[in-house]
């Protein structure tokens, strides 16, 4: 069996885009000189840094190819960039730094807003809006993850939800109902506890444990499913002081019962090695896991995540086109690409191959995409999850909020710190992180 990749491996000036706003061409009235972009063939060339590997770049690449073929004008340079896109955001930054920057990058919509705060991203804000498909078209998860201060500073480029993966074969054996919608993180702790098996070397569920973004995002939605919020509505103090206590204890009492599976390695393969070997009942992961699971051979199923007894909700984590400005006409070819990329037909093709979500309900409707979903056990799911799915802000301050977070989530997993201690020691530093001018 191939090791597993975590998600991300499998995968961060508005004058210009006026005549996209009038509905003309994007080229029109291109200049003709080198330091524009133009070649003396009239042609422009655009640098697209995705990060993507296997799969995933071979999607990019096909991709890529056909709108090379049928915009006559227009070469996208599908390099890559020379990095995964785990470190695009390193990468990003010092070009930016060197003034020698791609005209599109792959960035995590956790980074945004951090590139977004350099002059040379372009503002998609009229251009998106414009566009074919109409801007509300898009799931709502997808439309906030771009948007900074009411601005549209990248494009949505992939789209995901957690729910919970279980393994059927291991419930029946224990004799448990499988998991419905609708159930509680109290029978999801009470469920992990009776599928737990010490002896036989199989855990109820798995977590993250390194305190990075992989450990932090799933706590979200139960944040947000308790009224709580990433920062708070003064926006100078964090909004789950109370909230996070809750679902900090809910781990607690996971960690207590022996019934978690907590893994010490970044991104979360060694939980996934445990799932997919069969030790591990329950896992909450997203779309771009089926794929192993299925080549593994587990006889699974998908539930939505459980919940506190509010409206049902999840956790989206959309990753972005990002565009840099590199003189007008490079700009215009550059968003023209991600224009194309995002309309429902590339959109489907590209979401199968990189075992992420439709980015709209437009292309959750097309027969390319409805296929998939019919053979694949569980993502219509995951796709139905969409509906009430929630993103992290793009606030310049979420890394260190994260951070904060995630050594929360570690303390308490590992049991050196109790719910509520742990949970003041992270307000101390977020809210401190809170308070720095931006």
């Amino acid at each position: 069996m191939p090791r597993t990749p975590s998600r991300r491996r499998l995968l961060r000036g508005a004058a210009a885009l006026a005549p996209a706003v009038a509905g003309a061409p994007l080229l029109a009235g291109c200049a003709s000189g080198a330091s524009d972009g133009v070649g003396p063939d009239g042609k422009v060339t655009v640098e697209l840094w995705h990060g993507q590997s296997d799969t995933g770049r071979k999607a990019v690449e096909e991709l890529v190819a056909d709108f090379n073929r049928t915009h006559p004008r227009i070469r996208v340079d599908a390099g890559g960039g020379g990095v995964i896109a785990d470190a695009m955001l390193q990468k990003v930054t010092a070009a930016l730094a060197s003034g020698s920057f791609p005209d599109i990058a792959y960035v995590f919509g956790s980074d945004l807003a951090s590139v977004a705060r350099s002059p040379s991203v372009v503002d998609l804000t009229d251009a998106l809006r414009g566009g074919a498909t109409p801007w509300s078209g898009y799931w709502p998860a997808a439309r906030e993850a771009v948007t900074l201060n009411g601005r549209l500073r990248a494009a949505p480029a992939l789209l995901d939800a957690l729910c919970v993966v279980y393994n059927k074969k291991l419930f029946r054996a224990a004799g448990v109902p499988f998991p419905e919608p609708g159930w509680s993180w109290d029978e999801f702790v009470a469920t992990a506890r009776r599928l737990t098996d010490t002896g036989r070397g199989v855990f109820g569920t798995g977590w993250p444990g390194t305190g990075d973004e992989d450990t932090v995002w799933r706590i979200w939605p139960m944040v947000w499913d308790l009224g709580g919020d990433v920062i708070g509505d003064d926006g100078r103090s964090i909004g789950f002081a109370r909230q996070g206590v809750r679902a900090l204890e809910t781990l607690e009492r996971l960690a207590r019962d022996r019934s978690v599976y907590v893994d010490p390695k970044p991104g979360g393969e060694q939980m996934y090695q445990v799932f997919l070997g069969g030790r591990m009942a329950m896992v909450a992961t997203g779309p771009w896991q089926l794929p192993d699971i299925t080549g593994a051979g587990v006889d699974y199923g998908v539930v939505p995540l459980p919940g506190y007894g509010g409206p049902p909700v999840t956790i989206s984590g959309p990753d972005t086109w990002t565009v840099f400005d590199n003189g007008s006409a490079r700009s215009r070819a550059a968003v023209e690409f991600v224009r194309w990329m995002i309309q429902p037909e590339r959109d489907a093709r590209w979401g199968v191959a990189a075992g992420s979500l439709p980015l709209s309900a437009a292309a959750e409707r097309l027969p390319r995409w409805r296929r998939h979903a019919a053979r694949t056990e569980g993502l219509p799911v995951f796709t139905k999850a969409l509906e009430t799915a929630r993103v992290r802000p793009v606030h310049p301050a979420y890394p260190q909020i994260s951070q904060a977070l995630g050594e929360a989530v570690v303390a308490v997993l590992l049991g050196k710190r109790s719910p509520a201690d742990a949970l003041r020691r992270c307000a101390d530093k977020a809210d401190a992180a809170l308070l720095i001018p931006r």
